[in-house]
Formats: structure tokens, C-alpha cells, sequence
């Protein structure tokens, strides 16, 4: 297990673990969450032995091999397939073996070798590295491609395939989502609900840590508290623990102010002075309890548009695309036909490189129609945000001076205040932004949007770089948004909250699609299925429908098919059984969860005669927990049981 005890540790004069204690235990999922600058990365250098103690210890089983995601990408001629394989560092050592027993003659050896490579199962490393570079969103052609011709975001997705590639005890994922689409994340979190050693991951995406973490490490005031659950099961246990230490607080200082009332009024009587003094020692000795440390929560709302055209664009045949040298176009997604009505909240799904930012970028006019009719209602007012954008913003002006450009006429207290509604306030709203990290800048980009009361706006991952806190507070603002919206985002939190229609952009083409978040899941995960299988089926696939139906007449062919059927409700009927089960006994416990979890909130339940009932109504809400939790897992297992059999 990883053990923490007495913990601490400071960077130059901050102090970042003070004398902190918790442990994970082998096989746990925890989600590492908190502030940034709390620090969460210097945790994970402790881990990786790069940071020391300043006091108390640490331990981990010095036999785990650790696994996390390279930050840097060498640009190496070797192919992406390569460069994924080199994380399997004990097979590319038996490989080394191999070539020096062969190099120097000896065969004793180089059967040893072999031997070796054989029991490291070396010889489907190479379709295991595909089938992560597959999963990822290489296509079969990229993993063969050297590493020098990738982009930084695909570097980063190959750095990620090395991680899951190393057979490690413990894998250390930082922000794994960042550079995925949401088809990747779902394959990730597929791999990783199968991954059997320990893992600690640092993200943003609260849908991914629910989905995949069992434990939260929260790291607040220098000290990392373990909480049983995912990211939403600790927001809860969060919020009682605060309501708590607030009750408790509130009631200190009632006795705090009585007590210093009577000093007050009798310090300076003689005949008082005794009571009064043992007063004043009892309010020294009292071990004052903080006020619950919240931070106040960041919130802010979009201004109301001045208008709203309706309806507020239309697009007919529209062929979205670049125009590349010599005016030869590249068409992305054509015969685009799309009329935005007022109101509208539109979520664009799809796989990277389909052409959802294309077809964005065509809505903002940043990027010209190569073809088709583009019609703008009169009064419409684009706000668009993109991730490039942040590169516009110039480095040696201020959040004023931004603001400023926009609005030259305004007083600038007015515009202080509203800069401060986004937490630039003080000197920060007159600081230049070259230092400001990717989340202060993403946050200004979406102030000077607010600023001008857009009525539609155009999210392309408005997510990526910002924190936790700012990602709920841009998700309350964009649910009363009073406008119209269409959003790029692989949050699906995100997505779920403040979009109520789908569309695909797939093949070509932009579609409507009948359904939710949910069914995108399955039919992703469908999809890849389906490749999988057209890959492995590869050229033996040519000619397999005229041999089936020469081997098989049509009547032989239905009485097979039927008596498949048969086979496979055979071998669905006792899953399906224990499903319904499961689902009986979570919903009797989810009922109990909710008639527990309302009476330890109530303040009425910590006087002095519920004592005894507030403990076993805490003692029996972590068994519920407890419980829940494997009954979920359970539930998993058997649905993909269900899927395998089809």
C-alpha cells in the first residue's frame, strides 16, 4: 500500500503538506482533487521519487513499478507503434537480450531469451500497442507514421498509449482528458475500469472521475483527506462535513461571546473579579474551532442580449472546409443544411478530425463557406470561443486594457467591477497576463464574450485548462444563458447540463442524433467494436458472404440462426436475473441512503438525546455506502457479461 504519515513538505517558503496522514491500499482508484497550486503535481513527484520529506514519511512497496505520462514527446523517426511499445521497458529489455545472445553466437542464451520474450507475452505486444493507438484515435495508417510528424495534442495521446503500454503497479494519470475527444475518454475509461494495479488520477472532468474512481484524496489547508467514493460521493460527504463544522463553530462562538460578556461587565468589580478572571482562562484555553473553510464559490452570469433574431441563421447546402494552396479546396463537412432557431442548445458530437470545430469556425465566419448560402438574422451577435483564441490575447496588456478596447467609453470602475465579478480584481485586473496560467487566461477570453451580451454563442471546448470550480460556475451561467447555444465539449457534465439536443458530425456530414449522452456511449463503444473486428478481419473478409451461402442453404441458415437465439437467451437469462436483482436491492438502499443522509444534515440531530441515534445512523451510512458501491460494480460486470455474449 502507499502510506503517508506525518507528511511534509515545502517548495522555496510554501508550505504545501504540513504534517499530513492517509494510505491506498493495492488495486484503489482515487481521483486527486483540489485548488490549483494546492499541490497535486508535487505529489505525484513524490511518487515518482523526484521530491523528498521535510518531515514525517512515505512508503510504497519498493517492488511497484510506477507508470505516468511523459510530459515531453522526443521527436524520433521511429513509428508511433514503436515509440508505444518502448513503454513495455521488461520486454524491450528481453529484446535486447535476445539481439546480444544472437550477436555473440550463443544459442543457450538466446533460447533463454526467447523463452523469456514467450512468457512476456512479447509476441502480442505489437496488436496490443495498436489496439491502444486504436482507442486513442489513431487510425491504422497513423501507427505507422514516425513520432517528428504528430502535433503536440497527438504526442501527447502517444505519451499516454507508452503509460497504459508499461505493466505497472501504479499509474499516475495528470489531466488524461485534456488532449482526448470524447470517443478516446470513453475508451479510456473502459481500460481503465479493467486496469488491475493501483491508480491515482489528477483531472478536471468530474463524469471521468465519477466513472472511474472509487476513493478522492482531497488536498485543502496543506493536508490530503481520503474520502470512500467518486468525485460526486465526496461533494456530498464535503458538504455535511462543512455543515457540521460550521454548527459546531456557531455554537463556540455563542459560548466565546458569553463568555466575554461577562468579563466585559464584571472585570473591573472586586467582588467579581475571581469568576471573571477564570472567564478569561477559560476563553484562552478554549481550542477555538475554524470557521468552516470554503472557498468562496466563483460565479458569474451572462448579460442579457439586446436582441433576438429568429430565426438566428441558416445554412443551406453549406460545404465547410479550408482552401489550400493554388485555391484547391479541402472539404471537411459538406451539404451542411441547418437553421438555428432562438433559444436553441445544441451539442455537436463527434470524433476528432470529423469537422466540428470546421463547422464552428464556418458559424463564427472566421473561416469563409467554400459553397452553399450562409444567412445571419438581422441583430445577430456572435460570441465565440475556441481554445486558439487565448494566443490572441496580447501578453503585455492588462485584463483592464482587454476590457477597455472592447468598451472606451465606459467609466473604469465600471469596468474594475465587472473584471472583478470574474476574480480579477486588485491588482490582477491591472497586471499583464503573460504569467497568467491557461485557466486566468481562458477565464478573461470568456469576460470580454459576456461583455459584449452575445445572443448566440460558440463553445469549442471552453473546458480545457479550467479548474473544477470555474468549470461549475461556467456551467450555471450557460444553463440561464437567455440566448442560443451550440457547444463543442468532451465534459459531458458540461454537455448533459446545458444542451438538450444532439447533433453528429460523422462521415462528412452533420446529423441529427436520436438520442443522449448515454446512447453516444454505447454507440462508441459499438463502433469500436465493429473496426476492431474489420481489422482483424482484414483481407480474409473478401469473399466470405459468397462461400456462407454456398455452404449453407437459406432453411439450414434460419433453423442455425434460430437455434443461436435460442443458445444466447439461454446464456442471457440468469445475467439478466441477477441484474433485476441488484437493481431491487440498490433501489431499497439508495431510498435508506436518502432518509440517512437528510437526518446527519439536520442540525436537530446533534443535540445532546440523538447522540447515540446520529451514531448509528452515521455507522449505517457507511455501510449503505459501502454496500452501494459493490452493487454498482457488480451491475458493471454483469451488463458487460451481457454485451460479450451480444
Amino acid at each position: 500500500m502507499i502510506r503517508f504519515n506525518q507528511f511534509s513538505l515545502a517548495r522555496g517558503t510554501k508550505p504545501l503538506f504540513d504534517h499530513t496522514t492517509f494510505t491506498l491500499n493495492p488495486g484503489e482508484k482515487a481521483g486527486l482533487v483540489g485548488a490549483n497550486g494546492a499541490g497535486k503535481s508535487t505529489l505525484f513527484a513524490v511518487l515518482l521519487g523526484e521530491l523528498h520529506a521535510d518531515g514525517g514519511d512515505f512508503a510504497i512497496p519498493p517492488t511497484w513499478r510506477i507508470a505516468h505520462v511523459a510530459q515531453e514527446t522526443p521527436a524520433a523517426d521511429k513509428t508511433a507503434l514503436d515509440y508505444t511499445l518502448d513503454g513495455d521497458a521488461a520486454l524491450r529489455a528481453i529484446e535486447a537480450r535476445i539481439a546480444a545472445a544472437s550477436a555473440a553466437h550463443d544459442g543457450a542464451a538466446e533460447g533463454e531469451a526467447h523463452a523469456a520474450f514467450a512468457d512476456a507475452d512479447g509476441y502480442t505486444a505489437p496488436a496490443r500497442a495498436e489496439a491502444l493507438l486504436l482507442g486513442l484515435g489513431f487510425t491504422l495508417e497513423q501507427t505507422r507514421e514516425p513520432v517528428s510528424s504528430f502535433s503536440g495534442g497527438w504526442r501527447m495521446r502517444l505519451n499516454l498509449a507508452q503509460a497504459l503500454m508499461c505493466r505497472s503497479d501504479l499509474l499516475l494519470l495528470d489531466e488524461p482528458t485534456n488532449h482526448l475527444d470524447l470517443d478516446a475518454i470513453v475508451w479510456l475509461e473502459d481500460w481503465l475500469h479493467r486496469y488491475a494495479g493501483t491508480l491515482i488520477v489528477i483531472s478536471h472532468d468530474r463524469e471521468f472521475l465519477d466513472s472511474v474512481c472509487n476513493v478522492t484524496l482531497h488536498l485543502e489547508q496543506q493536508q490530503i483527506r481520503r474520502y470512500g467514493g467518486n468525485y460526486s460521493q465526496f461533494e456530498v460527504l464535503r458538504a455535511q462535513q462543512i455543515a457540521l463544522q460550521q454548527n459546531a463553530y456557531d455554537k463556540q462562538q455563542r459560548t466565546v461571546a458569553h463568555l466575554q460578556s461577562y468579563i466585559n461587565r464584571f472585570k473591573a468589580q472586586a467582588t467579581k473579579a475571581r469568576q471573571a478572571q477564570s472567564r478569561v482562562k477559560a476563553l484562552e484555553k478554549m481550542e477555538l474551532i475554524a470557521p468552516a473553510h470554503a472557498a468562496s464559490p466563483f460565479t458569474f452570469e451572462f448579460r442579457a442580449p439586446d436582441s433576438a433574431p429568429n430565426p438566428m441563421m441558416v445554412m443551406e447546402g453549406v460545404r465547410c472546409g479550408y482552401r489550400g494552396e493554388e485555391g484547391v479546396e479541402i472539404p471537411i463537412v459538406d451539404h451542411v443544411m441547418l437553421s438555428i432557431q432562438n433559444g436553441q442548445r445544441i451539442g455537436l458530437l463527434g470524433a476528432n478530425g470529423q469537422g466540428k470545430s470546421t463547422l464552428i469556425k464556418t458559424l463564427a465566419g472566421t473561416l469563409e463557406a467554400l459553397g452553399g448560402h450562409v444567412r445571419e438574422g438581422k441583430g445577430l451577435r456572435i460570441g465565440y470561443f475556441a481554445q486558439h483564441q487565448l494566443e490572441t490575447l496580447r501578453a503585455d496588456d492588462t485584463p483592464l486594457q482587454h476590457l477597455a478596447r472592447l468598451a472606451p467609453d465606459t467609466r473604469e470602475q465600471e469596468l474594475r467591477d465587472f473584471l472583478g465579478s470574474f476574480n480579477f480584481s486588485g491588482e490582477m485586473a491591472t497586471s499583464k497576463i503573460a504569467p497568467f496560467s491557461g485557466g486566468e487566461k481562458a477565464r478573461l477570453a470568456l469576460a470580454l464574450i459576456i461583455w459584449q451580451k452575445p445572443n448566440l454563442l460558440l463553445l469549442d471546448e471552453p473546458t480545457n485548462h479550467l479548474d473544477l470550480e470555474t468549470r461549475h460556475a461556467l456551467t450555471m451561467a450557460l444553463a440561464q444563458f437567455e440566448g442560443t447555444l451550440i457547444l463543442v465539449s468532451h465534459d459531458r457534465h458540461l454537455l448533459r447540463a446545458t444542451t438538450d439536443q444532439f447533433m453528429l458530425v460523422a462521415k462528412h456530414r452533420l446529423t441529427e442524433f436520436d438520442g443522449d449522452l448515454d446512447d453516444y456511449r454505447d454507440w462508441l463503444l459499438q463502433h469500436a467494436v465493429e473496426q476492431r473486428a474489420a481489422l482483424k478481419a482484414g483481407a480474409a473478409a473478401n469473399g466470405a458472404d459468397s462461400s456462407a451461402d454456398n455452404g449453407v442453404n437459406r432453411k439450414e441458415q434460419r433453423r442455425l440462426e434460430a437455434e443461436t437465439r435460442q443458445k444466447l437467451a439461454h446464456l442471457k437469462k440468469p445475467l439478466q436475473s441477477r441484474i433485476t436483482k441488484i437493481e431491487k436491492e440498490m433501489d431499497a438502499l439508495n431510498a435508506e441512503k436518502a432518509t440517512l443522509d437528510a437526518f446527519v444534515v439536520d442540525p436537530a440531530s446533534y443535540e445532546p438525546e440523538q447522540k447515540s441515534k446520529l451514531t448509528e445512523a452515521i455507522r449505517r451510512q457507511a455501510d449503505v455506502n459501502a454496500r452501494l458501491e459493490t452493487l454498482e460494480a457488480e451491475w458493471l460486470e454483469t451488463h458487460e457479461e451481457l454485451e460479450q455474449i451480444g
